[in-house]
């Protein structure tokens, strides 16, 4: 698998995992029972094509979901600010760039 084919469906299975996760929470805070139910059924669906998404492709499983994790904590962020209104403190953005950094080293490293 090229590298310009495994990078949207990086991303994809990024923007799934960590919008399940925030459906997911989204129904913890729930007060009525039927919108919790309806979440909780909606994150599961959501994490599944995630699940389906991440480890169907025939890739070295390591590399790639260690690339993986850079997307995963970007748009996890993203949602964190856009969606629960958590704005990313000093300490996070510093973690972040390091696992940033860590997913280059991952892709441009030679197996």
């Amino acid at each position: 698998m090229t590298r310009a084919t495994a990078i949207p469906i990086l991303l994809l299975a990024a923007i799934l995992e960590a919008g399940g996760d925030a459906l997911m929470r989204a129904g913890l805070h729930r007060n009525l029972a039927w919108q919790r139910a309806l979440l909780f059924a909606f994150a599961a669906v959501v994490l599944f094509a995630y699940g389906w998404t991440v480890n169907a492709p025939p890739w070295e499983f390591g590399k790639l979901l260690g690339v993986y994790v850079v997307f995963f904590f970007l748009v996890a962020q993203v949602l964190s600010w856009l969606v629960f209104k958590q704005t990313p403190s000093l300490a996070m953005a510093i973690g972040g760039l390091l696992i940033v950094a860590g997913g280059v080293v991952i892709s441009v490293a030679r197996t």
